[in-house]
């Protein structure tokens, strides 16, 4: 059955996930925009961390706040996706993880052990250290749960750096599966800790070698929202192509565009250079496609077939509001 592009983009514009990012606007209003730096800028919001610069590399920092009714669930998942999606955002910097801590509130210790193995394990797999935290644990507790991270990068992928012109691909790890009926597309179980950490290695490396411009992690937000938010902060466009996306088999379009992968990232970078990205996601047995091109349009286009629609138009309606734009 073919699908109708324009009822699929309306079905994603109007996921809770999405209504979700679009609330940061009122946190985002606060933040000072004019006559900074861009060392300055890359410690504002809008990129996967804060990037500080400290001599010839930056210290990286960021910060999750798990859904309560997720922690309640599913602990030691939540636990672990606490981690595993700390670590993917120090990673989308081009930067590698080194440690990090929690704040957790619970009522059941039961459930607060198996949120702590959550943790205990991920930092394990991952190779980070777990260095401490806070423990907030009585009868009257709500589940509840943050993980704060830091790390480091010695040449910074920012969505400062994206820019017309610019391939813009996914990598994404299909070797994995669905967790139930929820969004989330796990590659993680059973795989080695050494071949986890091999491939999150991959895009700092490439970072370092000058082959990588930006990166994203395919958050909550999905395919289209996690794109939007690379492009809002210099207020650029993109045009892609669904048929492009790697995807696994017998998956919808719909779930997939909804997909929140354990291993997932939006890059930017030269055309000249995907062949040499995709080998090297290649050898660790990822899958590389570039699905579009950046532009200076502000707006998200999106090819089906023979089917075109825009998603969103930055201009008329900010994503996040998490916006520096830049002279192209």
């Amino acid at each position: 059955m073919n699908t109708d592009l324009q009822s699929l983009l309306a079905t994603l514009r109007g996921t809770d996930a999405m209504s979700a990012k679009q609330a940061i606007q009122h946190p985002a209003r606060v933040l000072p925009t004019d006559s900074i730096e861009r060392d300055a800028l890359y410690a504002l919001p809008g990129d996967d961390t804060a990037a500080i610069r400290c001599g010839d590399h930056y210290q990286l920092l960021a910060i999750e706040g798990m859904l309560p009714h997720f922690v309640a669930q599913a602990p030691w998942f939540a636990g672990w996706s606490a981690v595993m999606a700390n670590v993917s955002d120090i990673t989308a910097m081009g930067g590698r993880a080194s440690a990090v801590v929690n704040a957790y509130w619970h009522h059941d210790e039961a459930a607060a052990d198996s949120l702590l193995a959550g943790i205990r394990d991920a930092c394990q797999a991952y190779g980070v250290a777990l260095v401490g935290g806070h423990t907030s644990q009585s009868a009257g507790n709500p589940a509840a749960l943050a993980v704060a991270i830091t790390g480091w990068a010695r040449s910074l992928l920012s969505t400062l750096h994206v820019k017309p012109g610019q391939c813009l691909a996914m990598v994404v790890d299909l070797d994995g599966r669905w967790h139930g009926d929820a969004p989330y597309w796990k590659a993680f179980e059973g795989v080695p800790h050494e071949r986890l950490r091999a491939k999150l290695d991959i895009i700092p490396r490439l970072a370092e070698a000058g082959l990588l411009q930006a990166a994203k992690d395919i958050s909550n937000a999905g395919l289209l929202g996690t794109l939007l938010m690379l492009l809002e902060p210099t207020g650029c466009g993109a045009h892609i192509d669904l048929e492009r996306l790697p995807c696994p088999a017998d998956t919808s379009l719909e779930r997939w565009l909804q997909a929140f992968p354990s291993y997932g990232f939006l890059l930017t970078l030269a055309h000249s250079d995907i062949a040499t990205v995709q080998a090297a996601f290649a050898f660790e047995g990822l899958h590389c496609a570039a699905i579009g091109q950046i532009d200076d349009s502000a707006r998200l286009s999106v090819t089906l077939s023979q089917q075109h629609h825009e998603f969103w138009n930055l201009q008329q309606h900010p994503f996040t509001g998490f916006s520096y734009p830049q002279e192209h």
